[in-house]
């Protein structure tokens, strides 16, 4: 479960979410940066945890 400290960092194509990683914010902050060297053209977001929020990725 997320703590009141954690974070959500996301990877985006377009529209379609293809990466999603929840940890406390430092950890959050390396992912984030380690994915936006590596995803230099896609959308990055950092955002913290407010509630259990269920992925829409892979649903079809």
């Amino acid at each position: 479960m997320a703590g009141p400290t954690d974070r959500r960092v996301r990877v985006w194509f377009g529209r379609w979410l293809v990466a999603e990683y929840v940890a406390d914010a430092a950890a959050a902050g390396e992912y984030e940066a380690a994915m936006r060297r590596r995803f230099a053209s896609l959308r990055v977001t950092n955002e913290p945890v407010l509630e259990p929020e269920r992925s829409e990725a892979w649903e079809w």
